[in-house]
């Protein structure tokens, strides 16, 4: 796990040098044990190094092959490189193929000589989490790519000329090669989603490379590539199988992605909250590892929010090295301002995985593997009962619009509350069906009181619905599988955009690398091709559970679903208020903001409106904070 950066089409040398170092600088976190530049002609790379395989110098990047013709910056690890290498140097017979002259044990050694074999196609022998550069001297062309769920990032901006990209959105100001303006038609969807939703970003002119996308740039001209996507990739191998066997090829492809997920020279240890994502991974781990595995877990004062107890049952289980992290309202306050001086693009979560991130590297670890994901495909969230249930509203749609306009007016004035917001904004529809209901679940601020503390009439088309839009799951009959569109609505969405970006900037923050054992695409290739018959949300994620057999105990299955969540609400009330009612004047005086409705907002939260919740505050808070820490105008 690294930082990259490079820059193409700069003449001057000493410039060029000069900015990579200053890009580089910028992520110093991201590497601590070593830094590289490459400068030749009109390209300049930069790497900044955590080393996981191969510790040795032999890792050094940027990496040239050893014929001289290649350059590398890689960030991420390939989990099958040992196979890949093995392929790679045998000679194949009657070809004209060569075997590559390795001279070190790294994964980044392999991904030159899958590119320098295959071409643009080496990526679809990967499987691993990665973003990479490549630069062909003999042909003078850079390819670029991102792993196919998004996992590591990858931003570029592309003006002047001059392309230029990163691991995070900070090295690429820190080059000034990009106006550090928001984007305001980006901020409208943070405001609704708390994120930007890739390939956009919140800075004006920086994107970021979608998942399972590559660049190719030949003679100054970029094309952007799709090589992978959810939904054309569905495996087809569980159709005809009974549950039984379901249940079976699940548990296999879960134990080889964590054994996969445990190649590593150095510690290794894993999140657990005690649910049962984490605790099925810390019990994978224990089974297949030879090592006792370490565990670390977050809990408060406030027992309501904690879930110690059942962290501690599954250390026991599995006998982990288990690591306690007891915050009261003080540590956090303490932590608060280091955990915003990490985010590298503004987010409404994040701080939860700085502070255990920041625990699991003092005590020595440098990767942890994390149960991500698992919600994702195995419908562990409530918006997958909540697509069932649409269906059988499918009658709401003969009702007549104004009829069902003058219903949500009702309930608005009898129980005012997010859910009802929401419920009276799917009835306001033209029309009731998944593409209608979906962007509306995950919504932060509704729109109509987004309008109220922007200036502007108008707001931009939703991005979710875009999303769903552009991978045909409103062209699909939800009604025959509503928990798979779920699954890839909920991956292309709050999964990649939220939460992916969120555990790399807050680990990489401490040089932590966290895997995902979940995200492995052979896996959730295979689960999306499961009939929704098989994925029953009669229990809380039944497949998962029923294809653990007995590695997971009742009382972790049955438990109440608490998520890993902090007691903001409390803290901004009393501890943290000063420091939040600041950063909301500040940025009620923006020039996109309306300053009533933003300082109304904050005095309904306060007050407690219903329909102001801490989470419509905090991403206010965050963007302000975020946008002092970077300069941005706006």
């Amino acid at each position: 796990m690294c930082g990259i950066n490079g820059i193409v089409g700069i003449n001057d040398k000493s410039i060029a040098k000069q900015k990579i170092i200053a890009m580089n600088d910028r992520m110093r976190h991201r590497g601590p044990d070593d830094e590289g530049i490459f400068v030749s002609g009109k390209i300049a790379f930069g790497h900044r190094r955590l080393s996981i395989i191969d510790i040795s110098a032999a890792g050094h990047q940027p990496m040239q092959s050893p014929d001289g013709r290649y350059q590398i910056v890689y960030n991420g690890e390939i989990y099958n490189f040992k196979e890949l290498k093995f392929e790679l140097q045998r000679v194949v017979s009657g070809s004209d193929q060569q075997s590559f002259p390795f001279q070190t044990n790294t994964d980044t050694e392999v991904v030159i000589a899958a590119y320098a074999r295959w071409g643009a196609d080496c990526v679809n022998h990967f499987n691993g989490m990665f973003a990479f550069a490549i630069w062909d001297d003999q042909h003078k062309e850079l390819f670029i790519a991102r792993d196919r769920l998004g996992i590591k990032p990858l931003y570029y901006c592309f003006t002047n000329g001059v392309f230029a990209f990163s691991s995070e959105v900070r090295s690429l100001l820190a080059s000034d090669l990009i106006p550090k303006k928001l984007d305001e038609d980006s901020l409208i969807d943070y405001l609704r989603y708390q994120t930007v939703h890739a390939p956009d970003t919140i800075v004006k002119g920086v994107k970021m490379l979608m998942p399972g996308h590559i660049i190719e740039m030949k003679k100054e001209q970029l094309k952007i590539k799709k090589y992978w996507g959810l939904t054309s990739n569905i495996s087809k191998a569980s159709e005809g199988k009974s549950y039984t066997e379901v249940c079976k090829d699940v548990n296999q492809l879960l134990t080889k992605s964590v054994e996969r997920r445990l190649i590593a020279d150095v510690p290794f240890g894993a999140f657990l909250s005690g649910g049962i994502d984490s605790s099925a991974i810390v019990g994978m781990m224990s089974k297949v590892s030879t090592e006792k595995v370490k565990t670390f877990s977050v809990t408060f004062d406030e027992s309501e929010f904690s879930e110690a107890k059942y962290a501690q049952f599954i250390a026991k289980k599995f006998n982990t090295d288990h690591h306690e992290i007891k915050l009261k309202p003080s540590d956090f306050i303490e932590q608060l301002p280091h955990a915003l001086k990490a985010m590298d693009h503004p987010s409404g979560d994040g701080p939860n995985t700085f502070v255990v991130s920041k625990a699991t590297k003092e005590a020595g670890i440098t990767m942890a593997l994390s149960g991500l994901g698992g919600d994702e495909l195995f419908a562990g969230y409530n918006v997958f009962k909540r697509s069932l249930e649409l269906n059988k509203k499918a009658w709401l749609n003969l009702m007549p619009t104004f009829l069902r306009g003058a219903g949500a007016s009702i309930l608005l004035k009898a129980k005012p509350s997010v859910a009802s917001e929401k419920i009276a904004e799917l009835l306001k529809q033209n029309k009731i069906n998944f593409n209608s209901f979906y962007p509306i679940t995950r919504q932060v601020l509704m729109d109509q009181q987004i309008l109220k503390i922007v200036n502007r009439a108008i707001l931009p088309v939703n991005e979710v619905s875009q999303i769903i839009s552009e991978i045909g799951l409103n062209d699909k009959p939800t009604n025959k599988q509503p928990l798979t569109t779920t699954s890839i609505a909920e991956i292309s969405t709050y999964m990649q955009n939220v939460l992916l970006r969120d555990t790399d900037q807050m680990s990489m923050a401490h040089a932590l690398e966290v895997r995902v054992p979940f995200l492995d695409p052979v896996l959730v290739e295979y689960v999306l091709g499961i009939p929704d018959n098989y994925k029953s949300t009669a229990s809380p994620k039944k497949l998962l559970v029923d294809a653990l057999g007995d590695l997971l105990p009742p009382e972790i299955v049955n438990r109440p679903k608490m998520g890993f969540t902090f007691p903001w609400k409390n803290w901004m009330k009393n501890e943290l208020k000063s420091f939040c009612e600041q950063k909301i004047v500040s940025l009620s005086k923006r020039i996109f903001f309306n300053e009533q409705g933003v300082i109304g907002l904050w005095k309904a939260f306060l007050n407690d409106d219903p329909r102001v919740t801490w989470a419509r505050i905090w991403i206010l808070v965050v963007l302000e904070n975020w946008m002092q820490e970077n300069g941005i105008e706006g």
